[in-house]
Parts: structure tokens; sequence; C-alpha cells
């Protein structure tokens, strides 16, 4: 909280409407699955405490799950749910009047998947008087660096994803369906280890086929599976709302020499560039390796190469901060997590080999331990 109100004070900002629940779990506790309704935490730069305000019927949530005085757990009625005439951000705008805020420096989250226009208009008509400043990630940035309790959290989803990407591999075989993987998938991901359980993910499982791998974002259908299919798969786990994301090619009996000769240049380079990465260089530098050592191969990657990870909500993982591409001059620093994603697509296949890797004090570390090359499967 301490290290938001220095944010906001860069900013220029006295008080921050927060709705990402990503965030509002990370300042506060927050934890429930509410985020389809409007519900915000209120950052005020004098006072100690936030404010949450919520619906109704997720106000006792509040209570449970976070640190905050229940004085401050402010819920509206449900009149405000899904309504034409009231909006939940009218109600907020009448706290903030009625807290003697209505003529501050606001700060909200105008890039966030769960503050939309409606939002916006209906607290600017609120609270006339008010400066709206946008404040998209302020949040993101403070969690960028994670705690010994967070690496602690990330580590064990490492060894979730690792049970989950295995349960793929065990599952897939001639005329088993993609939707059958995706339930083992499921089962491996919640049942989690014999020591911790699982969360749910903020992605589902991505199973692309065929030349369906070209694009790596389709899910999966009701399709059995043949001898010659290859597949790529991109999962996650997830412990406590911490992901730690993995994808990996496979191919049942021999892949096409394609598909390994590519595999070979993408773990060729993820090598060269996890020995590359340690504090202090950039995440362009760390994506000029990259591009180099694939380069040296005939091959370009459009898309970046990597993101920032922690903490999240559906629907993405990433924390909307670094990523490794050029024109990103962030300096890579201890305790940063990210996805290091070097797949490449073509108009016919794709390749997908990532890890999630921490920033160490020396170096780098990966925090998944899985084999990398192209998996055939034979038996």
């Amino acid at each position: 909280m301490n290290k938001t109100k220095q944010k906001m004070l860069e900013y220029g900002v006295e008080v921050l409407i927060l709705s990402n629940p990503s965030n509002l779990c990370y300042l506060t506790g927050y934890n429930a699955w509410s985020f389809y309704v409007h519900q915000v935490v209120l950052v005020l730069i004098d006072e100690e405490e936030p404010i949450w305000v919520g619906r109704e019927m997720d106000a006792h949530s509040a209570k449970t799950t976070t640190w905050i005085d229940h004085t401050r757990i402010i819920p509206y009625p449900d009149e405000f749910v899904q309504s034409t005439i009231k909006h939940p951000m009218d109600f907020v705008a009448n706290i903030l009047t009625d807290l003697g805020q209505g003529q501050r420096k606001v700060g909200v989250e105008m890039d966030a998947f769960y503050y939309t226009a409606m939002c916006h208009e209906r607290l600017t008509y609120g609270l006339p008087e008010a400066e709206f400043k946008n404040t998209s990630t302020i949040v993101n940035w403070v969690r960028l660096q994670k705690s010994p309790a967070e690496i602690t959290f990330m580590r064990r989803a490492a060894k979730i994803v690792e049970k989950a990407m295995q349960a793929a591999y065990d599952k897939v075989d001639v005329g088993v369906r993609e939707n059958d993987v995706a339930a083992a998938i499921y089962h491996a991901q919640v049942s989690g280890t014999a020591e911790f359980g699982g969360d749910y993910t903020s992605i589902v499982p991505m199973l692309p086929t065929g030349k369906n791998t070209a694009s790596p974002h389709l899910t999966w259908t009701d399709k059995r599976y043949k001898e010659g299919d290859f597949l790529t798969i991109e999962i996650a786990g997830c412990y406590q709302r911490y992901h730690a994301p993995l994808a990996r090619t496979m191919a049942i009996k021999k892949a096409p020499k394609e598909i390994i000769d590519v595999g070979k240049v993408v773990t060729e380079g993820i090598e060269e560039t996890l020995n590359f990465m340690k504090p202090g260089v950039t995440a362009e530098q760390v994506e000029e390796v990259w591009r180099e050592s694939i380069g040296k191969h005939g091959f370009i990657k459009a898309s970046r190469l990597g993101y920032s990870i922690g903490l999240s909500y559906p629907p993405d993982w990433g924390e909307h901060t670094i990523s490794f591409r050029k024109g990103d001059r962030s300096l890579l620093e201890p305790g940063m997590t990210f996805h290091l994603m070097p797949g490449i697509w073509f108009d016919e296949f794709g390749v997908e080999i990532t890890e999630s890797v921490l920033i160490t004090d020396n170096g780098v570390e990966t925090l998944t331990n899985f084999p990398r090359d192209v998996y055939e499967k034979t038996m």
C-alpha cells in the first residue's frame, strides 16, 4: 500500500479507483468470483486503509478475505446490478462526494478489462469537479518484484503445471478426443499435488492441432486424435492466484521434420536467452539475443518474446508491464517473474516451447523442470 501511494504521488493522484481484480487482491486480499459485476477498491492518499465497494451479496466475501476494517466495506444494493437506470459508479461517486473527495485528482484504470466505457461516463458525470487521470497499470508496476512468499506460491504453481503437462502427454493418443485431454489438464490443475491443491487458471488450456497450431490461441474441439497429429499445449499452474505458464509441442508417433527442426531452433534460442538473462539487462536486450539466435537459422518472430507474470484473474495471466520486445528498456531486477514465450508460427503450423522464469541475484531460474524437446508419443 505504501508503494502504491508513492506511485500515486509520482502520478499526481490523490484518489485511486481500482477495478482490476488482481490489484484488488494484491492490496487487500479480496478473492472471490465476483468480477462479473462492478467492484472497486478506493485508495485515498491521506487515509491509511482503502475502501472496498461492491455488490451487497459479496460484502461478506470482502469481510472474510480482506484485512480492511469492516466499516470500510461498503456494499451497493442489487438494484445497481445490470440496471439500465442506476450504475455502481453512481454509488462510488456518491461515496467519494460524501467523503469530501469530489474535487480531487482521481486515477482510474482506463485500460483494465473491468473498467468499461459506461463506468467512466458515470464517474465523470457523478464527479464533475474531479480531475481524472489514466493510471491503468500503477499497481501492476508495484507488483512487478515478488516477495519471498509470492515466489513460493509461483514455485508451487510451477509444480502444478508440470503435473498438468504430464497429464496431457499421458492422455493424448489415437482415438482420444481433444476435450478429454482438456479435462485431464483441468483435473491436474485443480487437484495439484499431495502437499497443496491448485486454483483455477486465468486462461483455459490452448490445444490447437495440426494446421491449427498456426493459431496459438485456439482451445479444443471434440475431434479425436489420429496417428501423425501434432499439437501445441499452452497451460498454467495456479496457486493462490499466482501463475506459472508452460507450453510444449508434441506429436502422436513421428513428428513432421519441420516441427522437429523448428523445435531445435527454439530450444537453442531458449538456452542462449536464459544464459544472457540477469539483473541489469533490459527487456529489449533479452529479445535481441533471442532474435539473433533464431536469425542464424533464417527465422523471424514478429511477436514479443515474453512478459511479466504473477498474481492474476481471468482473462489473462500477464501483468501488463514489461514485455521482451524492441523498445522496452525496462531493467530486469531480482524478484521479477516472466513467461519466456518463444513460440514461432507459420502459415501451416506453429511450435511452442516456453518457460516461466525468475530473475535471481545473479541470473535466472526456470521455475518449471520439464523436457523441452518436441515430444513424440510412440506408445
